[in-house]
């Protein structure tokens, strides 16, 4: 059990200038690697009697983290007093670190620890809607968004920067999706628009792998069009980032990138960073909870934000003990992960005469997989009741995107399931939906029959 009493002592706190060089801290040292029957174990807390092949929307967190929060509570409630004031602040800055280095980050201060995705969105915009506010933007220049991004991100541009005056533009992405540069052409014609009558692009808000329908983004070639274009600042959502896929924030060159913890990287919920780039601009940044710590720096900001359960953000030592119990440690999963997640999604699609929704280089630990046409699904109405239909029904947990039809298509492909991996997944979960949607589909079995 890992506890978080004997972690090693934490780092020192950085020096004036921020130029923390602290590595990770080492790999511990395993004569074997975690077996299979203990990675059961570790999950044992899961509902043994439904096929969890949906990592993708709440992510999962093993006993031996869950463990180590629990340390962290009880040093808390044992001593609030002393635990505020001792402790708190190291530990958090040793979970910096340790993302700071995973990330490749040029300093710590860089990392801040939020909540979740949505909060890091809502800090970086927050900070768009005042430059509006106080003509930095001019009313109607633009922002650039995938039209593939999450509901929430999209609802936040239009809380903050579509309320402020500036001008929202959704780069229309095809799905299913055969090559990068598709996506490429996409976006290149969204910064045209953005820029027509003068205008300029303020912000682009790029997923690194998009959620519904799920597909991983070519990051890099858009970031760098960006900046080819002049567009003032480039914000990368990676709720599915860390864990899911490869990042390197000196590579992908972002001035802010977030990704949640709790999804791919076995943090408990609810656990992200957000990565600015030092700038004089992400000094005008500032967490959306106003306290003492105001002004002096959002990582700090972020790290005190009132009395509150703060074991999430201490557990990120401890995740990385755990995913070093594996061969290969976050790296090794994240392959073995995609290896698997394509070949279920194969087998699927060749079980049910459909297609994946991207090639298997495009897809992160998550691929899309076609749903038989017979199952007649017309709406996103459709989607949501079949998906409680096989919750219920058949005891599988998976989310189904509804694609409308071209015009001249013949009985195309409508629904598509988004499949995850992850460690404690077992191949025979999605035998068990492939066999449900074939009974669905031998017993005649349509959408239509679960309207009201």
């Amino acid at each position: 059990m890992a506890s978080a009493e004997n972690h090693p002592p934490p780092p020192p706190p950085p020096p004036p200038n921020g130029n923390f060089k602290t590595p990770l801290p080492k790999k511990p040292k395993v004569s074997t690697f975690i077996s299979d029957s203990e990675v059961q174990s570790e999950f044992a807390h899961h509902d043994p009697s439904v096929a969890r092949i949906n990592n993708g929307s709440f992510g999962c967190c093993p006993a031996s983290v869950i463990a180590a929060q629990q340390q962290w509570q009880l040093k808390y409630l044992r001593q609030p007093d002393s635990f505020y004031v001792n402790e708190l602040k190291k530990g958090i800055l040793e979970s910096r670190t340790v993302i700071k280095n995973l990330i490749n980050a040029e300093d710590v201060n860089e990392v801040s620890i939020v909540d979740n995705v949505t909060t890091a969105a809502a800090i970086v915009l927050q900070q768009v809607a005042w430059a509006f506010a106080e003509g930095k933007f001019q009313k109607g220049d633009a922002a650039v968004i995938l039209h593939y991004a999450h509901g929430a991100i999209k609802k936040s541009v239009e809380a903050y920067v579509a309320r402020a005056g500036g001008q929202v533009i959704e780069v229309q992405l095809p799905f299913p999706v055969s090559s990068r540069e598709e996506i490429i052409s996409e976006f290149r014609k969204a910064l045209e628009s953005g820029k027509a009558d003068g205008k300029k692009v303020r912000l682009a808000v790029i997923d690194h792998v998009t959620s519904m329908p799920s597909v991983v983004i070519p990051l890099k070639e858009l970031v760098k069009i960006c900046r080819e274009e002049g567009v003032d600042q480039v914000f990368v959502d990676a709720a599915h980032g860390i864990g899911c896929v490869d990042l390197d924030m000196k590579e992908i060159g972002a001035d802010f990138y977030t990704s949640n913890l709790h999804k791919w990287f076995f943090c408990p919920p609810a656990l992200a960073f957000l990565y600015c780039r030092k700038s004089p601009r992400s000094l005008d940044l500032h967490h959306l909870v106003v306290t003492h710590e105001y002004g002096n720096g959002l990582a700090l900001e972020s790290a005190w934000v009132g009395t509150r359960d703060y074991s999430p953000q201490l557990v990120v030592p401890s995740v990385w003990e755990f995913v070093n119990r594996f061969e290969g440690g976050i790296d090794g999963i994240k392959k073995r992960n995609h290896e698997a997640v394509v070949k279920m999604g194969e087998m699927l699609a060749k079980a049910w005469e459909t297609n994946l929704g991207c090639p298997p280089d495009m897809c992160g630990s998550m691929i899309m997989v076609g749903l038989p046409a017979r199952l007649e699904i017309s709406s996103d109405a459709d989607t949501v009741k079949l998906r409680n239909h096989l919750r219920e029904s058949f005891g599988i947990e998976v989310p189904i995107y509804y694609q409308s039809p071209r015009e001249d298509e013949v009985g195309p492909v409508t629904g598509y399931a988004r499949i995850s991996h992850q460690v404690y997944n077992k191949e025979e979960e999605y035998y068990k939906f492939r066999d449900a949607i074939n009974k669905l589909v031998d017993n005649k079995f349509t959408c239509k029959l679960l309207h009201d």
